[in-house]
């Protein structure tokens, strides 16, 4: 079974930095056609606004997701520039950090709509393309119709009271990714999800830079001894995304170096 995405068409969100930029370009390297979606449209033009300018398969789309008309706009300017959905990674993400006393806070909402209602209203919206594209194809139909992989956290399942928000919101994008799973089986759509921890996102640099003891207290409580490469991600990204992964769905693939297998109460999740 082939690890080959070339030639398939891939919305990333969440591809102005860290880990989505990284997976965006590590697409782009294997021969997809890729439209990197943020919100942050001047960071995105600073990361890869010169590459995407000289490359064919790489399209920019800047608009808050959590907008409804913007995840239309998006699909809309997939089609127009590759015709259209193979592969949707739901990268984006937010992480805050917040009292879980705080009755006021409103932490736990914040988090929901960004890192889980957004990732549903995407993933349904690709989903009916994805379905529609099938049953205009002729010919013999594909072990797979198209993939989604939602980008979760190891947060989901460990304890930080000051992460109660993000990992709520963790944990609930592990169901629905399930959920979703089971749901579009029939139509051979695929959904699975990478749980990272211990890998040098944007957030992670952010936490080192304020903390200089906050690197060794994760490496001292990761089997690997290390923290992981948004690269390694996009590599597990790749391999669910790809046809070597056609009889795997509703899975949480695990990117961690072996953190969440010792899980003491309160060490750094990511």
């Amino acid at each position: 079974m082939s690890f080959s995405i070339d030639g398939r068409t891939a919305i990333v969100t969440g591809a102005a930095n860290g880990v989505g930029l990284a997976i965006a370009r590590h697409f782009l390297d294997r021969g997809a056609n890729v439209m990197l979606a943020d919100m942050d449209e001047a960071q995105l033009e600073r990361e890869i606004g010169a590459e995407a300018r000289k490359e064919e398969s790489a399209r920019l789309f800047a608009g808050d997701l959590r907008e409804r008309l913007t995840v239309a706009n998006l699909l809309s300017a997939t089609i127009d520039a590759f015709d259209r959905i193979d592969i949707l990674i739901n990268a984006s993400r937010q992480c805050v950090r917040a009292d879980p006393l705080a009755l006021e806070d409103d932490a736990v909402e914040t988090m929901l709509q960004q890192n889980l209602l957004t990732s549903l209203r995407l993933s349904q919206a690709v989903a009916r393309r994805m379905i529609r594209q099938t049953e205009t194809e002729g010919g013999e139909a594909p072990r797979s119709a198209g993939s989604i992989v939602n980008l979760s956290s190891i947060a989901a399942r460990v304890t930080q009271p000051e992460l109660m928000a993000y990992s709520i919101s963790a944990a609930a994008l592990d169901q629905m990714t399930r959920g979703l799973a089971v749901a579009l089986a029939p139509s051979r759509i695929r959904v699975n999800a990478v749980a990272f921890g211990s890998v040098m996102s944007t957030s992670l640099k952010n936490q080192i830079r304020e903390n200089a003891d906050y690197r060794g207290e994760i490496t001292d409580n990761t089997p690997l001894a290390r923290i992981g490469s948004p690269g390694e991600v996009a590599e597990a990204a790749q391999f669910l995304a790809s046809d070597a992964s056609a009889f795997m769905t509703g899975q949480i693939v695990t990117v961690d170096g072996g953190r969440t297998l010792l899980d003491p109460v309160q060490a750094p999740a990511h």
